[in-house]
């Protein structure tokens, strides 16, 4: 079968490298991709929104099945592109409809699709520029601290969390007034919930679902969690707190009410849930849902899944995913993630990359993320621009194996984090 897999980062490369080792895997062509991609299969120059482009060459290669990473072409309806044309309905897609991409795409959306399922979150209210002056009156009167949520898709960046009024109304104010594009003609507010923070995968065929393995990831640019949020500055998996109980709570809780509530609806979906779900005292709420893998997350569930990716990926096209049973590897698994000088904010481009030839163990894998190949030397073309999973039977192991990975990876202004998984260790 030859396979497409949309997107360009740390999750396309964990993707691709999980794709490319099946046998149900032809052919593996990723648009755009990185430089990483390039050795699992073939790098295809095409935006993951050209829908008109992917379907030349969806037809011109023969696909058969695509896989979607990041969440833009999924809320701009590729799905649906392929569901409603004559030489594309047949090839499978893994991803929601718009509809269900809204989960994501639209905040306001999610939290009432929660509301109606009685699924457990966080209090809240919505205002845009028509009812702005209700909203300051509402931030106002509001317990601190104050969480602040763009609708839309704002790149991982959209949220704010407030310490005090003046900068609730302030941020509120920016967001409306564009500070994140369109991303923010609507704000929702959020009541602000304490627990510690973790990540639920689940792949669903719109009727069945499986559970993959849960991650935690570092959002934090700096160690100790402080600093300015990043699309991600690594992860780790198994969570220690996420017990049988717990994750039973979430299942029942959560899960089921979520996919029931999808079917209930009519929105179709056959791909992956990301749950962010916070623990509150033994209790689980959803603080957010995506319509796609995390990342870096991704970087350490796809590692530790034995099933066949491609096998699961028809079972979840053909409704079938109840004759399933997810098998997982048991040991610790960490990515810790290197960025570019100067990121979350500006940072430049272009720098060679020195050490990624360096020979690994077995327990050791570098996913690419912000990378590209000129010539014959790979160099820096992102914020994150690559990361690094290890397998061990702790936290600590895990990371301390990363840690001596990275030590050996060179471009100019590199950093990471060196306390991934600290509360663990």
């Amino acid at each position: 079968m030859n396979i497409l897999l949309l997107g360009s980062g740390g999750r396309e490369h964990a993707l691709a490298w999980k794709l490319a080792g099946s046998n149900l895997c032809t052919s593996l062509f990723i648009a755009p991709g990185n430089a990483g991609t390039a050795a699992c299969g073939t790098n295809v120059d095409l935006s993951p929104v050209d829908f008109e482009g992917i379907r030349k060459f969806c037809s011109k290669q023969s696909i058969g099945l695509v896989v979607v990473g990041p969440e833009e072409p999924l809320v701009r309806g590729i799905v649906d592109f392929f569901a409603t044309d004559a030489v594309l309905q047949t090839i499978p897609v893994i991803g929601p409809s718009a509809k269900g991409a809204l989960l994501e795409g639209s905040k306001a959306f999610s939290k009432k699709f929660m509301e109606r399922h009685n699924i457990p979150t966080a209090s809240y209210r919505e205002f845009n520029t028509g009812n702005s002056a209700e909203g300051i009156s509402y931030l106002q009167q509001h317990s601190l601290p104050i969480v602040l949520k763009a609708d839309g898709l704002a790149a991982g960046k959209g949220v704010v969390i407030c310490q005090n009024h003046i900068e609730a109304v302030a941020e509120f104010e920016l967001m409306l007034q564009g500070k994140f594009g369109e991303a923010g003609s609507k704000v929702v507010v959020e009541e602000f919930l304490s627990g510690i923070e973790m990540s639920v995968f689940v792949l669903t065929d719109g009727h069945h679902y499986v559970v993959l393995p849960e991650a935690k990831d570092y959002k934090r640019v700096g160690e100790g969690d402080k600093g300015p949020n990043t699309g991600g500055m690594g992860a780790v998996s198994p969570v220690p707190f996420a017990d049988d109980t717990f994750m039973s709570k979430i299942t029942q809780r959560i899960i089921i009410p979520t996919v029931e509530g999808l079917e209930k609806e009519n929105i179709d979906y056959k791909g992956f849930i990301f749950i962010g779900v916070i623990k509150v005292g033994e209790d689980p709420y959803v603080i957010e849902y995506n319509c796609r893998m995390g990342d870096p997350e991704t970087e350490v569930v796809v590692p530790r899944l034995k099933n066949d990716l491609v096998e699961l990926f028809l079972a979840a096209a053909e409704q079938r995913l109840d004759k399933v049973k997810i098998e997982m590897d048991p040991r610790t698994c960490c990515t810790i993630v290197a960025v570019s000088g100067g990121y979350p904010g500006s940072y430049e481009k272009g720098f060679p990359i020195a050490g990624l030839e360096e020979p690994l163990s077995g327990d050791s894998l570098v996913f690419h993320a912000g990378t590209r190949k000129e010539k014959d030397q790979v160099v820096t073309s992102g914020g994150r621009v690559l990361c690094v999973t290890s397998f061990a039977d702790t936290v600590y192991e895990a990371v301390d194996k990363s840690r001596d990975v990275l030590e050996n990876v060179y471009f100019e202004g590199i950093y990471y984090r060196r306390d991934i998984g600290y509360e663990f260790l």
